[in-house]
């Protein structure tokens, strides 16, 4: 990875997007067909409000590859929400820029996912991007809002967090980054039961990443005994 593209990456993983949309465009004079520098200039233009400028970006991405998932789903997305309502509402950023991944000790923390999805599903994903976390079988699922399956939590984390799910407490998850075979998110309490009000949900001791077993995950719907939390 060159200098200039990780700080585009990083630049938008911060919220920073003014920035990321400079960055993206030097690395576009130098290649005009990356097509990740394109999504990523894309979705800058989204969050700043530039949203005619988003629509052409994602169209020259479809020139180039007509069934790119990122552009696709944005694209829709784009279309299909009205003006009245905000674009942003459509990818429901909420003060991106400042604070959706401000770290909070005891109540935020940035969790590796274990066990993750195939490569089409993760390449769909972009940093920002609301998840929905599903508990089943004394684990906890993360989705996509599709309900597409992303990965899971580790059980340390994932057995601490269902105790107080359980108990009241309210979370949001958001993806930080991703890569080929890597998943980083965000999770943030957003509400603490009065059980647990001398709790915190995160220690700084918990380990972000188990070995599981391959193919634990085999892609099968299974609803029953699961509890749906929104993710934004």
């Amino acid at each position: 990875m060159t200098p200039l593209k990780d700080q585009a990456i990083q630049t938008a993983l911060t919220g920073n997007w003014n920035s990321a949309i400079l960055l993206n465009r030097q690395l576009l004079k130098e290649n005009p067909s990356d097509i990740e520098a394109l999504n990523r200039l894309a979705f800058a233009f989204t969050v700043c409000g530039k949203i005619k400028e988003a629509k052409s970006t994602y169209i020259k991405v479809l020139k180039l590859d007509s069934q790119n998932p990122i552009a696709l789903k944005n694209l829709k997305r784009l279309s299909s929400v009205p003006k009245a309502n905000g674009y942003r509402q459509a990818f429901h950023i909420v003060n991106t820029k400042d604070t959706l991944f401000l770290e909070e000790s005891g109540k935020t923390k940035i969790v590796e996912l274990v066990n993750i999805a195939e490569p089409k599903i993760i390449s769909t994903l972009m940093a920002a991007e609301p998840l929905y976390l599903r508990i089943k079988r004394l684990r906890i699922f993360v989705c996509d809002e599709k309900g597409l399956y992303v990965g899971m939590f580790p059980d340390d984390i994932g057995k601490r967090l269902i105790k107080f799910i359980n108990g009241g407490n309210d979370y949001e998850a958001y993806i930080k980054s991703v890569e080929h075979r890597r998943v980083v998110i965000f999770i943030r309490e957003i509400k603490r039961s009065a059980r647990f009000k001398n709790q915190p949900s995160f220690v700084s001791g918990e380990k972000v990443k188990h070995t599981m077993p391959k193919n634990f995950y085999n892609g099968e719907s299974d609803s029953a005994g699961e509890e749906v939390l929104e993710a934004e």
